[in-house]
C-alpha cells in the first residue's frame, strides 16, 4: 500500500509542472498588476517554460517587460560623464520596437529632474542621426504635452514640457520655428502664468535665437518691453523680465546654447524635424503597450544588423580579413579612373548653382554661413566658394553688407577659407578692368570691408602698383572706392597710423613708391584727391628731399669715375702745364714791346677791366701826341699876338691842356667813348651869347667894352671845344693805329 501511495505520488509528481507552469503564466499575463508575489526560483521555472515557443505570445510578452525595464534603467542612470558609455547600451537595446517606451521614459525622467534636461536632450539627439523616428516621436509627444498643459492651465507641466524642448531646439533637433510659436502663443494673452513660463524658456533658447534668428528675437524682446511697459502684471513677474533683460545683455553666459560635455553631435549628422504647433500630430499611444508581433524574428534580426551597423559589432574580425583585400582593389580602381577626366566641369556647375540658391535663400548672413558650411566642397573647391560669394555680391544693384558680413564669418571661422578670399582678392584686381562701374563698386566695398574688419591680411595689397604706368582707369577707380571703405569703416586716423606700420609699409610699398620722383608725384596726387593725404608724408618728404640725393649719387659715381682716371690725368696735367709756361712767356714779351710805344698805354694797362673789343681809354692829360703839340703852340701863339694887337689880351692861368681836362666829363672806365662828332657841326646849345640889354637906346663906352670882352670869351670858349674834339679824334686814331699794329704782331 505504501509503495502504491508513492508511485501515485510520484505520478503526481511528474504531472503538476506541465500544469501549474501553464495556469500560473496565464494567469500573469492575464492580470494588469502581475499577479501576486512569487519567488524568484518559480518564475524564472515559468519563463523557461513559457521561452521554448520563441514565437508564442508568451514569450514576447516576457520580452516587452525585459525591454521596458532595460530601456527605463538606462535612462534612470545616465548623466554628464557615463552618457558616452550608456548610449552603446541602449542601443543594443530593440529601440525600433520598443521607441514609445523611450519616448515615455525620458520625459517622464525629464519632469521628475529639471537640472538634468540637457542631459536628456543629449541623449535624444544622439539617438535621433542613427534613428530619426525616435527623435521625431519624442518631439511630438512634448509638443502634444504641451498643447495639453496649455489649454489645462498646468503650470508645472508647461514648464517642464517648454524646458524640455528648448535644449531640444538648441540641440537642433527641433526646429527654432516651434520655440517661436510657443512664444507668441505665451505673450499674446500676457498672465502672470505665461509671462513666467515664457520667461523661463527664454532663458534656455534665448542663445540659440539671437545667433540664428536675430530679428525673430529682437521682436519677442520687443514684446517683452511692451509687457513691462504696460503693467497688467505682478511687479513679481516684472522684475523676472528685467532680470531676463540684464541675461540677455550679459550674452546668456549662465546658458549656454550646449553645456561643456554634451556637444556629441556634428552639425552635417544631426536631423532637425519641422513640426509646427498646429500641425496634426501622432501621438502613437499604442506603442506604450504590448501587441503580438506576427513577424516578431524577422524585426528582430533586421534590428540586430542595424545594431551592428550603428556600434559596428563584428566588423573588426571581418576588417582584419578583409583590409587587405579592399586596400588591393581600392588601389586597381584608383589605376584604372586615373586616366578618366571629367571636362565638362558638370559637378562644378552643379556646386555653383548650390552655392548661389543657399546664398538666396537666406534670410540673414548667419543663416547663409551656417547652410554653405553644409555643402560638400571638396578639397582645392575652396576658391570656388569665395568666387561665387563676389559674383552674388557684384550681381546686386547696390552693395549689400549681408555679402561683406559672410566673408569675414568665413574668414574668421578657418584659415582655409581666408587664404582663398586673399586669393581672390588678387585675381579681382588683375582683371578688375573686365568688370562695369557698378559690379566693380560693389566688388571693392566688398574688400574693403574685409581690410576694415582684419579678415584678410593687408598684405594682400602687395598686388598694387601706385604708378601711372602699372595702373588703368578701372583699377584707380577700384582702389579709390575700396580705401574709401577703409576710412569710412576705421577712421582716416587709424587707417593712417596702420599703413606706417613697419609690417604694413613693406607690403604696401608699391602703393607708396620711393624709387622715382615721376612715381612720387602721382601716388601724391592720387591719394590726396581721394581725401587720404595723410598716408602722403614719407612720400612728400622724400620728393623733398630728392634732388640733394640724386646729386650725391651723381657726384658719388663721377668720383667713382675720377679714382679710376687718376693715373691718366696726371700726364695730361703735365702736359698742359708745359704748354701753360710758353704761353706765358710769349705774352709777357708782347706786353714789353707795347709798353713803349706811349705812356698812355701804361696808364691803360693798370686798367685791367676793359674788354678787348672795346677802343682803349682816353689818353691822359700829360700824354698829348708829339705832332699835335706844336700845331697848338702855334695856334695858342697866334692868339697871343691877337690879344696883345687889341690891346686886351686875356690872361690865363692854366694850359689848354689842362683845362680840357678839367672840363673833360668822367666816366666809367667800361663805357665805351661815343662816337666823334664833325667839326663844322653846331649845336642848338651852343647859341651866341645875347647882346646886353640897352639902357634908354644908349651905349657906353664902359659897356661896349665890357660887351667886346664877352664875345672874346665866348670865342675862346667855342675855339677851345673844337680843339678838344680835334684831338680827342686824333688820340682816337692813334689808339686804332697802335692796338691794330700790335694785333698784327700778334
Amino acid at each position: 500500500m505504501e509503495l502504491e501511495k508513492l508511485e501515485k505520488k510520484d505520478g503526481e509528481k511528474g504531472k503538476e509542472p506541465e500544469f501549474d507552469a501553464k495556469a500560473e503564466f496565464a494567469k500573469l499575463t492575464n492580470t494588469k498588476s502581475g499577479g501576486v508575489y512569487m519567488p524568484p526560483a518559480r518564475l524564472r521555472a515559468l519563463q523557461e517554460a513559457a521561452s521554448k515557443d520563441k514565437t508564442s505570445q508568451e514569450y514576447q510578452r516576457l520580452s516587452w517587460d525585459a525591454l521596458r525595464k532595460s530601456i527605463t534603467g538606462i535612462v534612470n542612470r545616465v548623466n554628464v560623464q557615463n552618457i558616452k558609455m550608456v548610449i552603446p547600451e541602449l542601443f543594443s537595446e530593440n529601440l525600433i520596437r520598443g521607441r514609445g517606451l523611450f519616448a515615455r521614459s525620458v520625459m517622464k525622467a525629464q519632469s521628475s529632474s529639471l537640472p538634468f534636461t540637457p542631459v536628456f536632450a543629449a541623449l535624444v539627439a544622439i539617438i535621433n542621426t542613427k534613428l530619426p523616428q525616435v527623435g521625431e516621436l519624442v518631439v511630438t509627444r512634448l509638443i502634444s504635452q504641451f498643447r495639453r498643459s496649455f489649454k489645462r492651465n498646468d503650470k508645472i507641466v508647461c514648464h517642464s514640457t517648454t524646458t524640455f524642448l528648448a535644449h531640444l531646439v538648441n540641440q537642433q533637433v527641433a526646429n527654432e520655428i516651434i520655440a517661436l510659436q510657443i512664444l507668441i502663443l505665451l505673450l499674446e494673452r500676457p498672465t502672470d502664468d505665461s509671462i513666467e513660463i515664457a520667461v523661463g524658456f527664454m532663458r534656455e533658447v534665448g542663445a540659440f535665437l539671437a545667433e540664428n534668428a536675430p530679428k525673430a528675437n529682437a521682436s519677442v524682446f520687443e514684446r517683452f518691453r511692451a509687457v513691462l511697459n504696460e503693467g497688467s502684471i505682478s511687479h513679481r513677474v516684472q522684475y523676472m523680465i528685467e532680470v531676463l533683460m540684464q541675461v540677455r545683455k550679459d550674452k546668456y553666459k549662465d546658458n549656454p546654447i550646449i553645456p561643456e560635455g554634451l556637444d556629441l553631435v556634428e552639425e552635417d549628422e544631426q536631423i532637425t524635424h519641422q513640426i509646427s504647433l498646429e500641425d496634426e500630430l501622432q501621438v502613437q499611444e499604442g506603442l506604450n503597450i504590448f501587441k503580438l508581433d506576427p513577424n516578431y524574428q524577422e524585426n528582430e534580426e533586421r534590428y540586430k544588423a542595424i545594431k551592428a551597423e550603428i556600434l559596428g559589432e563584428g566588423s573588426d574580425d571581418e576588417s582584419e580579413s578583409d583590409s587587405e583585400d579592399e586596400d588591393e582593389e581600392d588601389e586597381q580602381e584608383v589605376e584604372g579612373k586615373e586616366g578618366i577626366e571629367d571636362r565638362t566641369e558638370t559637378n562644378l556647375v552643379n556646386l555653383r548653382r548650390v552655392i548661389y540658391l543657399t546664398i538666396m535663400n537666406a534670410l540673414n548672413y548667419e543663416e547663409a554661413v551656417h547652410k554653405l558650411l553644409k555643402v560638400q566642397v571638396k578639397e582645392g573647391q575652396e576658391i570656388e566658394l569665395c568666387n561665387m560669394i563676389i559674383e552674388c555680391c557684384s550681381q546686386e544693384r547696390s552693395y549689400s553688407s549681408f555679402y561683406g558680413l559672410i566673408g569675414e564669418r568665413f574668414c574668421k571661422l578657418n584659415r582655409v577659407w581666408n587664404e582663398g578670399f586673399e586669393q581672390a582678392f588678387n585675381n579681382y584686381y588683375t582683371t578688375i578692368h573686365r568688370y562695369e562701374t557698378n559690379r566693380l563698386r560693389n566688388i571693392a566695398r566688398f574688400f574693403g570691408h574685409l581690410l576694415a574688419t582684419d579678415s584678410v591680411s593687408w598684405a594682400v595689397m602687395e598686388c598694387i602698383k601706385l604708378t601711372e604706368d602699372d595702373t588703368t582707369s578701372s583699377s584707380r577707380i577700384f582702389i579709390k572706392i575700396m580705401l574709401n571703405e577703409m576710412s569710412e569703416a576705421m577712421g582716416l586716423k587709424t587707417v593712417g597710423e596702420r599703413f606706417k606700420d613697419d609690417e604694413v609699409k613693406r607690403c604696401c610699398s608699391g602703393m607708396f613708391p620711393l624709387d622715382n620722383p615721376k612715381d612720387t608725384r602721382f601716388a601724391i596726387n592720387y591719394l590726396t584727391s581721394i581725401g587720404l593725404g595723410v598716408v602722403t608724408e614719407e612720400m612728400r618728404e622724400y620728393l623733398k628731399n630728392a634732388p640733394r640725393i640724386i646729386m650725391e649719387q651723381r657726384r658719388a659715381m663721377l668720383e667713382a669715375g675720377s679714382d679710376s682716371s687718376d693715373s691718366d690725368s696726371s700726364d695730361s696735367d703735365s702736359d698742359s702745364s708745359d704748354s701753360d709756361s710758353d704761353s706765358d712767356s710769349d705774352s709777357d714779351a708782347s706786353e714789353s714791346d707795347s709798353s713803349g710805344d706811349a705812356p698812355r698805354h701804361r696808364a691803360s694797362r693798370r686798367d685791367k677791366s676793359y674788354d678787348s673789343r672795346s677802343p682803349p681809354p682816353r689818353a691822359s692829360r700829360r700824354s698829348p701826341s708829339p705832332p699835335r703839340r706844336r700845331d697848338d703852340d702855334r695856334r695858342r701863339d697866334r692868339d697871343e699876338d691877337r690879344y696883345k694887337s687889341r690891346g686886351s689880351p686875356p690872361r690865363r692861368d692854366r694850359s689848354p691842356d689842362r683845362r680840357d681836362a678839367a672840363r673833360r666829363p668822367r666816366s666809367p672806365p667800361r663805357s665805351p667813348s661815343p662816337p666823334p662828332r664833325s667839326r663844322h657841326a653846331r649845336s642848338p646849345s651852343r647859341s651866341i651869347t645875347p647882346p646886353p640889354r640897352r639902357d634908354n637906346g644908349r651905349i657906353g663906352k664902359d659897356d661896349y667894352d665890357s660887351r667886346r670882352r664877352d664875345d672874346y670869351r665866348s670865342r675862346d670858349k667855342f675855339r677851345e671845344r673844337d680843339d678838344y674834339r680835334d684831338r680827342r679824334r686824333d688820340d682816337r686814331s692813334v689808339s686804332r693805329d697802335r692796338y691794330g699794329g700790335r694785333d698784327s704782331r700778334r
